[in-house]
């Protein structure tokens, strides 16, 4: 049995101003064309479909033309939970409907999704709280998945009965989910957990969660740990953090994706995939990470001289970029446009002083005795940290004039 796990697609997310949409349309196309090669028998979108609460209708439509592609016509299930960053409720929504295309919106925890078979695909056999049983066309054996969508505090109480704070989330998951193994998860059948959390290896490094994130950790009261995962599990499939990582902790793999292109300047340089899991009934599974080609390359570049910069951008044109520019002096306008015109995707222009010791000893020896000009710059250099270029001494000029003029 081959399973596709992905996650964090963040439907509608943008770089600063900047829109992905395009980019996400190009993978998700291709993500849908790894499954039809592969020919995977399901797959798990483990959270954060989309960026927002409320996402852009484009960003909606993206989503349900993908996720029909993948079911191909409902032959194939594709689980789909919801994340940190999804409306629970919108998730859960189109359900009915979904269910028609051989799609499975789980939104809450402890979600007990109604039993149904797809004609001419699959069936979901058996269900529970937060548990379905997947029969494919395929195979003679199922496949079981514990699926726990995100869980924020209020959720926690509502559906899974957490008391207090001092309760151990912890505690309950491992409870909830041990309970749910032992009644499903026997050896006749490929047994997979998925949720979308912050887990841990206990005693193992803290892991950053992505820049610009919703955080899940709050201080540790919200680490989950994966020596908390049932023994019967032979696959976790996580969502939350955006590189690829197996965590470990737990006999079998315990792994995060990645998100399918990099949507912060901190994800820079890293690689991009999903992962197809290879699985038999009571053995351990294998898997392999299927690297995801689409999508702008994420740059932090800086640069001693602009034409280096113009150089490095004309080389490099389907990227984006927080570009840094090391300078004595302002940054003119017509240098400014000269950059802009050379690359349509520039993100951040960073310009920062050239030698800080050059501004110490500028600072320490101004002479008062100057004239207006020099004293300007000796001025300008202390507060901002650069030299006033051309077009700032020309502004200089003209408003000393205006006033000159004024009191004749």
């Amino acid at each position: 049995m081959k399973i596709l796990h992905t996650a964090d697609w963040h439907l509608g997310k943008k770089l600063d101003y900047f829109s992905r949409l395009e980019e996400q349309r190009e993978v998700l196309a291709e993500i849908s064309e790894i499954a039809e090669r592969e020919q995977v028998d399901a797959i798990i979108i483990a959270g954060d479909l989309f960026d927002t609460f409320n996402p852009p209708v484009e960003a909606v439509e993206l989503l349900y033309k993908t996720l029909r592609r993948l079911s191909n016509n409902g032959e194939r299930p594709v689980i789909a939970i919801a994340g940190n960053h999804d409306s629970a409720d919108r998730i859960d929504a189109p359900d009915a409907l979904a269910r028609e295309c051989g799609i499975i919106f789980v939104g809450y925890p402890k979600a007990r999704v109604v039993p149904f078979e797809v004609q001419h695909g699959y069936a979901l056999s058996k269900t529970d709280d937060g548990f379905i049983e997947l029969l494919l066309p395929r195979h003679n054996y199922p496949l079981r998945i514990i699926h726990t969508p995100f869980a924020n505090e209020l959720r926690l109480k509502q559906f899974l009965g957490l008391e207090s704070k001092e309760q151990k989330l912890n505690e309950l998951l491992h409870e909830h989910w041990q309970t749910v193994a032992d009644a499903y998860c026997d050896e006749q059948g490929v047994n997979m957990l998925t949720a979308h959390l912050y887990m841990l290896r206990r005693g193992g490094e803290i892991l950053e969660e992505p820049e610009g994130e919703k955080p899940i950790k709050v201080g540790h009261a919200d680490l989950i740990y994966s020596d908390g995962i049932p023994r019967q599990i032979q696959y976790t499939a996580l969502g939350h953090l955006h590189r690829f990582q197996e965590i470990g902790g737990h006999p079998a793999p315990v792994v995060y994706p990645s998100s399918p292109l990099a949507y912060s300047f901190a994800e820079a340089g890293q690689e991009k995939g999903v992962v197809i899991i290879d699985a038999k009934p009571a053995q351990p599974v294998t898997y392999a990470k299927i690297p995801l080609k689409s999508g702008r390359a994420l740059h932090r570049k800086k640069f001693l001289h602009i034409d280096e910069a113009v150089a490095w951008l004309h080389a490099n044109p389907y990227a984006l970029i927080e570009l840094t520019l090391v300078s004595n002096t302002f940054l003119s306008s017509a240098e400014l446009k000269r950059i802009h015109e050379a690359h349509d995707g520039i993100i951040h222009i960073i310009p920062v002083v050239k030698s800080e010791e050059m501004i110490e000893e500028k600072v320490q020896s101004i002479n008062l005795d100057q004239d207006i000009d020099a004293l300007f710059k000796d001025y300008f250099q202390y507060r901002l940290g650069q030299e006033p270029n051309h077009e700032i001494m020309q502004l200089l000029n003209e408003v000393i004039n205006s006033n000159t003029e004024t009191e004749d």
